[in-house]
């Protein structure tokens, strides 16, 4: 029973865990990914025209579209520097509410005014030791000039922009190193106006995202290729996925291995039982009943432990959802404990796997019995 309970229980919060980190990335994705994303098939960049910008607008649902450039660079302040990932975005930008929440100090602008300033990640902030509004320690951004290699002078083949810093966000740490300017600022550094890496679409309230998805993939070229916010992120999704299988299998093997004591048990019961057994065929009982009695010694045992795996798994899992015992001991995070999530098909399958699990290992020992009937009545 103990065996059981104890494999049911990890079952549930393991699981329940897992699920809790998947919902926990999509809340993130929410925050820092748009809804659709357009993209190129072919090479990093593309050019699309204010006419096809202008049709996606002009489909129903869309609230907006950001046009974006993105790429590596490096950002450099005092005597300090790091490789950061620099997201050129339009004036749209300011309208993303999920990512204002991720706001910690200052504010989420990439304008002062008329002069371009720089929105940033906690890691940049910290690595360069920034501070917002600074205007006597700018942020450098340094950039590779499109051309031909100056060995003679080599400052000749980048190119720099000094902006000050309007504020940081601490979203996640693989979101620490981003840095967001001006659409118009980078296509300065990169020296080519109009070159866009994306298209990321938002999407009003209510309506379907795959239906809008469906509708705007028509309006797009054959070289562009267009995806919702989980095939934007569909490689760790699947990685959570294919652990939380892994992980469901193991602790089945597990409950597979706890489940021969129910085998053992049963078998010697048998054996204990023999006159008893020969007792009941005297008075006139059936193989059968005989076989139903230790089918149901061991649902018996299985339901027991069942019942205390589900109040200890459930239990566990309620104190950590409501009182966050376990923390993730992450500097920069969303939430501070492991989230968890419990989802009810994760709990039936548990549950339906371990009973049939418990009838495989009854049923020797009850057909055991069932002939040692056999052979007293011949």
């Amino acid at each position: 029973m103990l065996g059981i309970a104890l494999g049911l229980t990890s079952l549930i919060i393991i699981l329940s865990v897992f699920n809790g980190l998947e919902d926990l990335n999509r809340q993130i994705f929410k925050a820092f990914d748009p809804d659709l994303k357009v993209t190129s098939t072919l090479k990093k960049g593309f050019y699309p025209t204010k006419g096809l910008i202008k049709k996606i607008n002009n489909v129903d649902g869309v609230a907006y579209t950001m046009e974006v450039y993105q790429d590596k660079a490096l950002a450099r302040s005092k005597d300090a520097q790091m490789i950061v990932v620099l997201k050129g975005v339009d004036s749209t930008f300011t309208k993303n509410v999920e990512m204002k929440k991720s706001l910690i100090e200052g504010k989420m602008s990439i304008y002062n005014g008329e002069r371009p300033v720089a929105y940033i990640g906690g890691g940049v902030y910290s690595v360069l030791d920034l501070s917002v509004e600074d205007y006597l320690s700018p942020l450098g951004i340094l950039y590779p000039r499109n051309q031909k290699l100056n060995v003679l002078n080599p400052e000749e083949n980048i190119n720099q922009v000094n902006v000050e810093v309007s504020g940081v966000f601490a979203l996640e740490q693989q979101y620490d190193n981003y840095v967001y300017l001006p659409l118009a600022t980078v296509e300065q550094l990169i020296d080519a106006p109009g070159k866009r890496t994306s298209l990321e679409i938002t999407i009003m309230p209510g309506y379907e995202v795959a239906s809008i998805k469906n509708k705007i993939a028509k309006i797009l070229g054959a070289n562009l290729q267009i995806k919702d916010r989980d095939e934007q992120n569909d490689s760790l999704l699947k990685a959570i996925k294919i652990e939380k299988l892994f992980i469901f299998v193991a602790l089945f093997f597990i409950i597979g291995i706890a489940s021969f004591n129910i085998f053992y048990a049963l078998s010697m019961l048998v054996i204990d039982k023999k006159d008893d057994i020969q007792t009941l065929s005297s008075i006139g009982a059936g193989q059968s009943l005989v076989k139903t009695i230790f089918l149901a010694e061991g649902f018996l045992i299985s339901f027991i432990g069942v019942c205390l795996g589900l109040v200890l798994g459930l239990g566990i899992c309620f104190i950590q959802m409501h009182f966050g015992v376990i923390s993730l001991g992450m500097q920069y995070a969303t939430v501070d404990a492991y989230p968890v999530k419990i989802i009810l098909s994760d709990i039936v399958f548990s549950v339906l796997g371990i009973f049939l699990i418990t009838f495989l290992a009854s049923l020797l020992p009850a057909t055991k019995a069932q002939k040692f009937m056999l052979n007293q009545k011949s």
